[in-house]
């Protein structure tokens, strides 16, 4: 693969959602990963289905589609790192590696002398970075994380869902699990930035990133609410405890959003729907006094909204500059005519010709775009590729490694 990461080999000794987000972003941006997997089972979420990717026959594969939401681009290579022998070929592996990404509980990895004071005597500018539910260090470095305890324990279900009290009301997950991408995201900048230390400086270093860290840290305004006025927010809906009309309203056929960010789209949003005397009044002349009053706003936006059909609101907001949108369930996203031009859905073959769909990257660079060349990998699919280009094994040693079931291959 090429891409603005191409002279970068990664190892990905990660599972689930956060590593493997981060490594497959890295490899979108050219990258060489090679993902360590157990063999026989593989990543967890290889199992997490249905759905099931398709195989070649239209059939399903083993595999779930869960899992091909962060492993492509990557080769995997199925190995028993618990034997000498697989935890000889890590170590061989790293020595020609720049980055490291793992997820195991703290010292996991250390009885298989994986953790990064070992490793990082056979390759002291190693960048390894470890992903755990609580961090390395403290109280509760030693339990176990998982996404949807981490939104419940970082305080997001107390800022999500329907106020408590009304029908439904009461904390709500996201409906992905997003502490998990926002750590993978995290890691990616982590990484990026020990990389750049390294071009200079020459060192390696170990990065230790939280999932409980990651979603306390992306509470963003509601955390600094909280810590100004020392009054915990609670669940609002669809309202915006900043802004103010910035949130979804009744129109005759379902409900859209309002996103109105300042005073003049508040005129112009009052003159558009024969509410200009609002905008005038001292209740609403600004946002701060609009939040004051959010109840009463509500209820006067609401009286009309509801008269007119959703595309109807869409098409005259649209056209006047009003930030407003749909709520689109997902297939109505990539319907979008702007998620289509942006490449938003992609398309990869496995080697058994099926053709799997996915969700683009994002990032957009003008130099080195991101690559979309591997498909996510049968379990053990480049195993042979890996030892054999890689380490340089010939095929003896590649057969009395799958003899000893030290090695799997997808043949």
């Amino acid at each position: 693969m090429t891409g603005a990461l191409s002279h970068i080999r990664v190892l990905d000794l990660s599972r689930i959602l956060a590593g493997p987000w981060a490594s497959q972003i890295l490899g979108d941006l050219g990258a060489n990963i090679i993902k360590i997997e157990r063999p026989g089972k593989g990543d967890d979420t290889r199992g997490w289905g249905p759905p099931f990717l398709p195989d070649a026959m239209g059939g399903a594969s083993h595999d779930a589609a869960y899992f091909a939401c962060c492993n492509r681009n990557k080769r995997s290579l199925a190995l028993d790192i618990t034997s000498p022998e697989g935890q000889q070929i890590i170590r061989d592996l790293v020595k020609t590696s720049d980055v490291l990404i793992e997820n195991y509980k703290v010292g996991g990895l250390a009885k298989y002398g994986l953790d990064y004071d070992s490793l990082k005597a056979i390759k002291p500018d190693l960048v390894y970075c470890s992903v755990t539910g609580f961090g390395q260090t403290g109280p509760d470095a030693h339990r176990a994380g998982y996404d949807f305890m981490i939104q419940a324990m970082g305080g997001l279900m107390s800022v999500t869902g329907q106020p408590q009290g009304t029908p439904g009301g009461g904390p709500v997950k996201v409906g992905v699990a997003l502490a998990d991408v926002m750590t993978g995201l995290y890691a990616t900048i982590s990484v990026l930035a020990a990389l750049n230390h390294r071009a200079v400086s020459g060192e390696g270093q170990h990065i230790d990133l939280a999932l409980l860290d990651v979603q306390v840290a992306t509470l963003a305004n509601q955390a600094t609410n909280y810590l100004i006025t020392g009054k915990a927010p609670t669940q609002m809906g669809n309202a915006h405890p900043n802004l103010m009309p910035y949130q979804s309203f009744p129109a005759s056929d379902g409900h859209f959003i309002l996103a109105v960010g300042n005073d003049s789209q508040f005129a112009r949003f009052c003159e558009l729907t024969g509410l200009a005397g609002l905008a005038e009044d001292e209740r609403f002349l600004t946002n701060r006094a609009r939040v004051e009053n959010r109840d009463i706003l509500t209820a006067k936006i609401s009286a009309i909204t509801v008269d007119r059909t959703i595309d109807d609101w869409l098409a005259l907001f649209g056209r006047e500059g009003i930030p407003c949108g749909p709520i689109n369930t997902l297939d109505r996203v990539f319907a979008e005519p702007q998620v289509q031009h942006r490449g938003m859905q992609v398309e990869l073959q496995r080697p058994d010709g099926a053709r799997l769909p996915g969700v683009g990257n994002p990032i957009k660079l003008s130099k080195t775009p991101v690559r979309y060349d591997i498909a996510p990998p049968f379990l053990g699919e480049h195993s042979r590729d890996v030892l054999t280009r890689d380490l340089g094994l010939n095929e003896r040693e590649i057969e009395d490694l799958i003899a000893r079931q030290i090695v799997e291959t997808n043949e």
